[in-house]
């Protein structure tokens, strides 16, 4: 899980090794998983592509069968799921055509993500089962990549009590083995698929177990799909707004960061966020959408931990801000909106010493020493 606070590291790496040799590429492939995970799918695509570019002239690979994989999968984020077909085709030749097992499986998956975003439902889960049964030289951290894969096209092809057995197995075999990686991805698909059997209070600590475990880690290209299955926890719980808020925040979010919408997820979203607009009416339903559109993804994932903590009506306590001044609300709610000590000063026209002053000051009064406990205080105020 300490892998998305290395992008700097591995990039002092890539720049002493020489380009288009072995240690070059595979830095690339770790440069763009990494970019992955701090939310740059762009980046990704980007390392990726300028392997395949260098390892082209140089004949099949266990490096280049990874990447063209990898490159699939991040092309399916971006909403290109025909062309990520066209590179998992590639990965999975090259694999076979290698011996080797682990980009086999690699590309099987990265194959059954841009099925089941294409539409060909059946497909996908044929292609995660043929993944998953693939087992033998490939290490654990990929057998337990399969759940992924299956949990995902199970859910797509509406087999929930399937992907509901895949995904606990799954989760169940990672914890085990202390696997991060599949932790991160897993958790949201159990709070959804908890939600679905009516398991609310195992949706709510499965939310909170896998938000603390993002923002720990710093993984905050794996964010969104917990701030999306907060939303179904929030509807399922008599909490019509908090669920706008988030899902809409969520829209943002990935909007900003160029991905493409999941259409499973948005299919099994239709129906929930159609009521709970019904339930708000359209007053409500416009003060929560503009909320929720105004969240630094820090913030966002704050607010679905809150949410999280208590999975019935929120009952917070009143914030101390009957202290604050106008100014220092206004500071709390852009730190809260995710602007540094510099952006504040530029954005008030003061020294970023007098903002560190001033949110000192701050601190002293409300007893919040960390800036993400200043962003719950903006959440649970309103002010943001």
């Amino acid at each position: 899980g300490r892998l998305p606070g290395q992008y700097a590291l591995l990039r002092q790496i890539a720049g002493r090794a020489e380009v288009g040799g072995d240690g070059w590429c595979w830095v690339q492939l770790w440069l763009a998983t990494t970019a992955n995970l701090c939310a740059d799918d762009a980046a990704a695509l980007e390392h990726d592509t300028a392997l395949c570019d260098a390892a082209a002239d140089r004949g099949p690979s266990p490096v280049l069968a990874a990447a063209l994989a990898d490159r699939a999968i991040w092309l399916t984020n971006l909403g290109r799921p025909g062309e990520a077909a066209e590179d998992a085709r590639r990965a999975l030749a090259m694999a076979r055509e290698i011996g080797y097992p682990t980009g086999e499986v690699s590309a099987l998956g990265a194959l059954s993500l841009a099925a089941e975003s294409s539409g060909d439902l059946d497909g996908a889960v044929q292609l995660a089962r043929q993944a998953a049964q693939i087992t033998a030289g490939v290490p654990g951290v990929g057998i337990r990549l399969c759940s992924q894969f299956l949990t995902s096209t199970l859910i797509a092809a509406g087999d929930l009590a399937g992907a509901d057995e895949a995904c606990a197995a799954g989760l169940a075999r990672s914890r085990d083995a202390g696997d991060v990686f599949n932790q991160w991805i897993l958790l949201p698909f159990m709070v959804l698929l908890d939600v679905h059997a009516g398991r609310l209070g195992d949706a709510a600590a499965h939310l909170r177990e896998g938000l603390q475990l993002i923002m720990r880690t710093g993984a905050w290209g794996v964010m969104l799909s917990s701030l999306d299955s907060c939303g179904f926890l929030c509807a399922a719980t008599g909490r019509p707004a908090e669920a706008v808020t988030i899902w809409v925040a969520n829209d943002a979010l990935a909007r900003q960061a160029g991905g493409a919408d999941d259409p499973e997820w948005a299919r099994l979203r239709d129906q929930p966020l159609r009521a709970a607009r019904h339930a708000l009416g359209p007053d409500r339903t416009r003060a929560a959408e503009e909320r929720g559109a105004a969240m630094s993804l820090a913030a966002a994932a704050e607010y679905a931990l809150m949410l999280a903590e208590d999975p019935g009506p929120p009952q917070v306590p009143a914030p101390p801000l009957g202290q604050l001044s106008a100014r220092e609300r206004e500071l709390v709610t852009l730190v809260a909106r995710g602007r540094t000590d510099a952006q504040i000063a530029a954005e008030l026209v003061i020294s970023v010493r007098a903002v560190s002053s001033r949110l000192n000051r701050i601190r002293h009064k409300t007893g919040c020493r960390r800036r993400a406990d200043l962003t719950r205080l903006a959440l649970a105020a309103g002010l943001v």
